[in-house]
């Protein structure tokens, strides 16, 4: 094998994270016969909105003049073609998520508005930070809040997975976690890639000078080669769903196969960018509109793959913050403060959305331009954390914040 191999070639050829292989290398070996009966599980599933979503796109307040008067070529419209699908209230979807809308009438999706950071942060890297964290305005915190809010004892080995490249903010910590792109890419054996793989790492820690770093490397290569054997390579997939072309379908497609086939997994993370949207947003139709498709298309396969297995599981929407109220002179939206959040499956009371909102007249946006943020973005995390876990210390997992009086979005 090249010479040129590094421990961060290697780790990524093994579809691992890098992240997650440092904190926790043995956690695989010690886990691999510990997954608990499918009853005693309920598993929370994440999908970041990377770039920044319009929740006034995703979720147009059609019935405000003040929205109209402020996106005069953005604004989608209550009636007519290409108008935004019925909500409650003065609400209605993206007509591009109408792969939604059975969810929506059968109610197993909520919707919730105005939520975001407690103090504006325009940065996308900062405010990615503090919702991933848990802990908004604190850069000092070690770990995310999807981590902390597993149990410090080991379960199974793949109890945190997320079908990204790399690993989430949200998953550092010190429980387990691994990273693949897709399911594929975890298998460590066929081929000649997978050859040179396998006598790579075995060489890499083999010549390790920390005693402990080699043993808890070794045996968590050996942990990762039987569960390619004995789990991944051999979990189904209900190939009669028609997931749509793109990233986020695949993933989710990947994500299926885990609950369906029974590994133990608690915890799942996985991510669509490109919602950043400055210049040419589009309304019913465009840049925007194509994503809203993508993500729509997705988790409406996702849910119909699950079938009865969807109560088992709380999949939430959400991103790092909204965009501007008024749009811009290159039709688009720039940074702004408070959007919408999709709370779907199992325990949901859905059919309704959720959350403060007031007409946007100037006065009563943050600093005059955005929707604030009337929730805070742990509030509906904390309450999917306790419908998946009744059990879990919301203290530990979002240190410093009291959640308010329950939201109501589980029954």
């Amino acid at each position: 094998m090249s010479t040129l191999l590094t421990r961060r070639h290697l780790l990524r050829a093994l579809g691992v994270s890098g992240a997650a292989f440092a904190m926790v290398p043995g956690f695989l070996g010690r886990a691999l016969a510990a997954s608990p009966p499918a009853s005693a599980r309920r598993t929370l599933v994440t999908v970041f909105l990377r770039g920044g979503a319009d929740g006034l796109s995703l979720v147009p307040p059609v019935e405000d003049a003040a929205y109209h008067r402020a996106r005069p070529t953005l604004a989608l419209k209550a009636t007519g073609p290409d108008a935004a699908l019925k909500l409650s209230g003065p609400f209605g979807l993206h007509p591009r998520l109408e792969a939604l809308m059975p969810l929506w009438r059968d109610g197993r999706l909520a919707v919730l508005h105005g939520v975001g950071l407690p103090e504006p942060v325009r940065s996308h890297f900062d405010a990615q930070d503090f919702v991933e964290s848990g802990t908004p305005g604190r850069k000092s915190t070690p770990d995310g809040w999807l981590n902390r809010s597993l149990d410090e004892a080991e379960g199974a080995a793949l109890r945190a997975v997320a079908l990204q490249p790399t690993l989430p903010r949200a998953l550092f910590g010190d429980a387990g976690a691994v990273a693949m792109g897709r399911l594929e890419e975890f298998r460590l054996r066929g081929g000649r890639r997978g050859e040179e793989a396998t006598r790579g790492f075995s060489a890499l820690y083999a010549g390790a000078v920390d005693e402990a770093l080699r043993t808890t490397g070794q045996s968590a290569f050996e942990a990762m080669s039987q569960l390619d054997e004995d789990r991944l390579a051999k979990l189904p997939s209900r190939t009669q769903v028609a997931y749509p072309k793109g990233q986020l379908g695949q993933r989710l497609r990947d994500i299926a196969r885990l609950i369906h086939g029974e590994v133990g997994l608690e915890v799942a993370a996985t991510e669509l960018g490109g919602w950043d949207t400055h210049a040419a947003q589009g309304g019913a139709t465009g840049a925007f509109a194509n994503r809203c498709q993508e993500l729509g298309g997705a988790l409406s396969a996702f849910a119909e793959d699950l079938g009865p297995r969807l109560e088992q599981v709380t999949v939430v929407v959400l991103t790092e913050f909204g965009r501007t109220v008024r749009e811009n002179g290159s039709r688009g939206t720039d940074h702004g403060v408070g959007s919408a959040m999709l709370v779907l499956g199992g325990g949901v009371k859905g059919g309704k959305v959720y959350g403060r909102f007031e007409p946007l007249e100037t006065d009563r946006l943050q600093d005059g331009r955005d929707v604030p943020a009337w929730t805070d973005v742990r509030a509906p995390l904390a309450e999917a954390l306790r419908a998946c876990r009744p059990g879990v210390s919301l203290a530990k997992v979002f240190p410093g914040f009291t959640p308010p009086a329950s939201l109501g979005l589980f029954g």
